[in-house]
């Protein structure tokens, strides 16, 4: 498992690209028949990439449970949120088997002992895309679809932002403990997504981009507003996003990225804009 500790603001200043990006950037999330984990200290989330290809793949199978969460089965005291990006599969929980297909989402609740992933066919494998939080009680394990999220457009083709926010795992559509995700989906012609720019100091932020077209990228935007950085992301990686940075972002093309966050609170509109003629 790969851990990454908090940063100071201050000290964030002084990094070199390579030190970014070692510290911010998440990749090889899919990997044939493993579990890849990113244990965050920024409020304890956690970043898991699974791809089954040649046999069913327990969530638990490169993981030393008690070692790094101290407790007897990963979702103990946490709650999950997934997404699958790749080809159709099955996720089963406790026994209980949810069919998912491309862009669906499965939140798993907190005191689920097993989970198990499955892709419906080995030559267009099933990519699960996850985030965990802590949880301090049971919800219910629900998948949601494309047309069950609540449905939020945004931006304008004449500012190059056109986009909908879809939200998934979200107070208005089921309830959790603190995690709360959705997938924004940019239009042809736009590339800028959460501009202009916040802060929300209760709650860190991780992005997920995918649907980048081959030979493209996304410049992810990070840091305090009057000390911003950037980190080049590819096809299917992440950033973690910490309370004090801005996250944002624009692509040399439109693409798709999955949102999630934990905290405080849930509260989707609780947020410090910023600007964008006091970025720097």
């Amino acid at each position: 498992m790969d851990i990454r500790y908090s940063v100071h603001p201050r000290d964030f200043k002084r990094y070199t690209t390579e030190e970014v990006r070692k510290e911010f950037l998440v990749q090889h999330l899919f990997e044939a028949d493993r579990v890849k984990v990113t244990y965050s200290h920024v409020d304890r989330m956690v970043v898991f990439g699974c791809m089954p290809v040649q046999e069913s793949v327990s969530l638990d199978k490169d993981i030393d449970v008690w070692g790094n969460f101290g407790t007897k089965f990963i979702l103990e005291r946490r709650e999950l949120g997934l997404f699958n990006v790749g080809g159709a599969g099955t996720v089963t929980a406790d026994g209980k088997e949810y069919k998912l297909g491309h862009k669906d989402c499965l939140y798993v609740t907190m005191g689920t002992q097993k989970v198990v992933f499955k892709s419906d066919k080995a030559a267009a494998p099933a990519k699960f895309y996850m985030v965990s939080a802590p949880a301090h009680k049971p919800c219910q394990t629900k998948l949601l679809t494309l047309a069950d999220a609540k449905k939020v457009p945004c931006g304008s083709m004449e500012t190059a932002n056109d986009r909908v926010i879809n939200q998934f795992i979200h107070p208005d559509v089921l309830e959790t403990c603190q995690l709360s995700m959705g997938m924004t989906a940019l239009k042809p012609g736009s590339v800028w997504n959460t501009m202009p720019a916040h802060t929300h100091e209760r709650r860190m932020e991780i992005y997920f981009y995918f649907d980048i077209p081959k030979d493209n990228v996304v410049f992810h935007l990070l840091g305090q507003p009057q000390e911003t950085r950037h980190i080049v992301m590819h096809n299917e990686e992440a950033v973690i996003g910490p309370s004090w940075s801005i996250h944002a972002g624009a692509g040399t093309s439109n693409y798709t990225f999955i949102w999630a966050m934990g905290g405080e609170n849930k509260a989707f509109t609780d947020m410090d804009n910023v600007a964008n003629e006091d970025l720097k």
